[in-house]
């Protein structure tokens, strides 16, 4: 029911966090303790492919106990993926390091999101790999050297060599050919990486260096709040809501921090403006909700990789926003979504994607009239509490 929004809330704590520092912690050989740990679907497919590599993880409350357990595989292990496109990314060339043969699973659309740099590399490298209807099968083992990227691709490939590359006993190097997108990211993993340990030599973006024969150091850390989870209730508040965040870290190397100045540099009241969303494509969904309320014509652009995520983020907001009245051109790579337009209430469809779905949430607080959001459960691939919070808020929820 349309309703603005108001009260007090701590942020969740950051999905992209969480996985970095549960691998950190996964890959030390003393105890690491991860404080501050949502266990949303995403997080809990880390937590498991890590133990199927042999980690040792126990849940307390509100944390986790991790170290490396044994590495040493026979046979074919099964790493379980579930819907998370990190959890691949990042565990594919972790397993390599240790050596083996392993078949990664999972469901939804995660194997049709590209792996193509890696099947390159493992090309390169002489690994063998086989992809069918079940997942993909990897058997060999990764060496040092060269590794060579492209920047125009998901940075998950990059933070998946810099966890698995100083496992090895040689020394590699990274290049990448092109501008790094989303190098937040990659800062995030670093970060980590550092706080472990481990030592990599970044020149510009262009090069990693990485000794080989280096050790995780066990550490204790807490996940920090999540800017990506904060920008529903940062652009709520620009479109008349009232809602009172902590928790989140004002020196934050998180990429999706930028939606504070994003909505800042919108004013008020709110005018059009053109965003380059290339190294912030998770922002996509609720700034497109944000620009049906500006006056004006605002283009979201460098957007192609929103096509590849748990939906096609393009089409699918679109089509749902469409519904309530929005007035949106796609674009191969770009929303176009001219403003201000009241937006009315629908029947939409969260298409099985978490910030979709949260999307609409945010939406519905300014409509005029009832939205039923079909598939509101896929939120737990994220932010399992969320629709709870809404509540805590004064959303009215019925079903």
């Amino acid at each position: 029911m349309p309703k603005k929004l108001s009260g007090n809330l701590t942020v969740p704590p950051s999905k992209s966090a969480a996985h970095r520092l549960l691998i950190c912690a996964s890959l030390s050989a003393g105890e690491s303790r991860i404080e501050n740990v949502d266990l949303s679907q995403d997080i809990s497919a880390t937590i498991s492919a890590a133990r199927a590599l042999g980690s040792q993880i126990t849940e307390t409350e509100n944390s986790f106990l991790c170290k490396r357990g044994e590495t040493c595989f026979s046979g074919e292990t099964l790493i379980d993926c579930a819907e998370s496109g990190s959890t691949l990314r990042f565990f594919i060339p972790i397993a390599l390091a240790f050596g083996g043969n392993f078949r990664f699973t999972g469901r939804g659309r995660l194997f049709e999101r590209p792996l193509d740099s890696y099947f390159d590399i493992c090309r390169e490298k002489g690994i063998h790999f086989e992809k069918d209807e079940s997942g993909i099968l990897f058997c060999g083992k990764l060496s040092g050297g060269t590794y060579t990227l492209p920047g125009n691709v998901s940075s998950q490939y990059v933070s998946g060599l810099l966890f698995a590359l100083p496992l090895l006993s040689e020394g590699s190097k990274i290049v990448i050919t092109s501008p790094l997108e989303s190098a937040a990211y990659v800062d995030m993993t670093l970060s980590a990486l550092s706080a472990f340990g481990i030592c990599i030599e970044n020149k510009d973006y262009q090069e990693f260096y990485i000794r080989g024969g280096q050790s995780f150091r066990a550490c204790q850390m807490a996940v920090e709040g999540d800017y990506s989870q904060a920008a529903f209730y940062l652009v709520a508040n620009a479109l008349g809501s009232d809602v009172r965040l902590s928790g989140l870290e004002e020196n934050s190397l998180q990429g999706d921090k930028a939606i504070t100045e994003i909505i800042k540099s919108m004013g008020t009241p709110l005018s059009a403006r053109t965003i380059d969303v290339s190294g912030v494509p998770d922002l996509v969904p609720v700034l497109t909700v944000l620009a049906t309320q500006a006056e004006g014509e605002t283009k979201l652009v460098n957007a192609a990789r929103l096509r590849i995520k748990e939906s096609d983020r393009l089409a699918t907001i679109t089509q749902e926003l469409t519904k309530m009245g929005a007035d949106i051109k796609e674009l191969p790579d770009a929303l176009i979504i001219r403003g201000k337009t009241n937006l009315r209430g629908a029947v939409c469809d969260a298409h099985n994607d978490h910030r979709i779905a949260m999307a609409i949430a945010i939406a519905a607080t300014v409509a005029e009239g009832e939205v039923t959001i079909s598939g509101a459960n896929c939120v737990r691939k994220s932010y399992g509490k969320f629709w709870d919070d809404y509540q805590k808020l004064g959303g009215i929820i019925h079903g």
